[in-house]
């Protein structure tokens, strides 16, 4: 069975510095989604925010390296091949930072839905 990695969030916020995933968060927020995003952050551990952080910076960088390979597949079948290559790789980042793959992607998710967890991550990014 097939582990794929969630990037784009990791992705995006690593590359942008994480300055604005605590604005979009607030910014999706109404109703009772509102509540959900004013919850109390996850109980991570600092080191296993860092974990998270290398991991993110790792699959930020092979998504980037993988793009132009995506984009230059002809057709389905090869496009499929470059992604199961990038998910591969990126299954192993997370791994050699400590992680599982549904750990990342909890973290990721909790990110999205978190704007106080994402400061405690900017702050390790700085």
């Amino acid at each position: 069975m097939q582990k794929w990695i969630t990037t784009t969030l990791s992705a995006s916020l690593i590359a942008i510095g994480l300055s604005s995933g605590a604005a979009m968060a607030q910014q999706s927020a109404t109703g009772a989604g509102k509540a959900a995003i004013t919850a109390a952050a996850p109980n991570f551990t600092d080191a296993q925010l860092q974990k998270f952080v290398a991991a993110s910076q790792k699959v930020a960088v092979i998504s980037e390296e993988f793009r132009p390979k995506v984009m230059a597949s002809n057709d389905e079948s090869a496009r499929n091949k470059v992604l199961e290559q990038a998910d591969e790789k990126m299954v192993r980042a997370v791994h050699d930072e400590g992680m599982t793959v549904d750990q990342f992607n909890g973290m990721n998710q909790a990110l999205q839905q978190n704007p106080e967890l994402v400061q405690r991550v900017q702050k390790m990014v700085k």
